[in-house]
């Protein structure tokens, strides 16, 4: 349970075997993982510096600005150890590393999805009362919109430090590359079944209600687009709404896909769901920045902008 009566005690240490199962290959599994790393981090860094420039400061680009750095807490909070493991088999983490490692990753993803939120209303805005458009997304609106979005990430997380309060008796071996909440509560000898319901029921009802807000946006959004007088118009727009509906599909397509695969596919094999779970880290943050610079004119220009500027100096 979250708040065991019990004698706590915890190992110093965990030992993260990687991808158990494919310990063979992990020096081959490294080069795409450590490219598709490097990648978002480039890719990411880039599209940080281009939207911090002065004509890139409508809401839009805030919210694109934010899933950028969150893209890159995911994709960095679990990476480089996963890399340490298959180069150097260095799987030992602290006990309180995993507990950090294991909040941040959950606090990155409640909160991409909140953002992802965001965005779908400032393109509902846009396009379907483009009127009041300033009015309503004033920077004041922008800011309690981020707190928002950091405070739902970090209060339906919170709970996740009380596995520090569980005592562990069992073995310290987690056969996963990053901490996980589940895996780790698993190691504990108390009863479980709260952080089994809690890690099951939130993190879905969460993404769920998401999901459905984002599908009525875009509802709303199509409707207004395919009532624009002129075709040009029209394609503009579903050109602008195509960026963003593909990052999110790219986003939660894959969570659906592992979440059920871990629920129910029990006849998959263990290490298939270890390496789901490490594409699922790394997909979205490598071709989230990729698919903003190829479908958004003002990101391309002002990257081109950026890139003269520098070779002039």
């Amino acid at each position: 349970m979250f708040g065991a009566n019990l004698t706590t005690f915890h190992p110093d240490v965990f030992f993260l075997l990687g991808i158990p199962g494919l310990e063979h290959y992990h020096t081959w599994l490294s080069i795409p993982f450590c490219l598709m790393y490097i990648t978002a981090l480039l890719g990411n860094g880039a599209l940080i510096l281009v939207l911090h420039e002065r004509t890139l400061h409508e809401s839009m680009y805030v919210f694109l600005s934010m899933l950028a750095g969150t893209d890159i807490l995911l994709s960095t909070i679990t990476e480089p150890k996963a890399l340490a493991i298959f180069w150097f088999r260095d799987g030992e983490i602290t006990f309180d590393a995993c507990i950090i490692q294991m909040f941040f990753i959950h606090v990155a993803f409640v909160d991409e999805s909140g953002i992802l939120l965001a965005m779908a209303f400032d393109h509902y805005v846009a396009i379907c009362t483009p009127l009041r458009y300033t009015t309503l997304l004033t920077p004041m609106a922008i800011g309690k919109m981020t707190l928002a979005i950091w405070g739902r990430s970090i209060g339906t997380i919170f709970p996740i430090i009380f596995l520090k309060r569980l005592p562990y008796c069992q073995t310290s071996i987690i056969p996963h590359s990053y901490c996980e909440h589940i895996g780790v509560a698993r190691l504990a000898c108390a009863d479980i079944t709260v952080n089994i319901w809690y890690g099951f029921l939130v993190p879905v009802a969460s993404v769920l209600v998401v999901v459905a807000l984002i599908g009525i946006s875009y509802t709303l959004i199509l409707q207004a687009v395919f009532r624009l007088p002129s075709q040009d118009a029209q394609h503009k727009a579903l050109n602008t709404c195509g960026s963003y509906i593909g990052v999110i599909l790219l986003f939660f397509i894959p969570y659906f896909f592992t979440f059920l695969t871990h629920c129910f596919g029990k006849n998959i094999p263990h290490h298939t769901h270890i390496l789901l779970a490490n594409l699922y880290v790394l997909v979205p943050p490598m071709l989230n920045p990729i698919i903003y610079g190829a479908k958004t004119k003002q990101i391309r220009d002002s990257m081109a902008h950026m890139l003269s500027t520098g070779r002039k100096s």
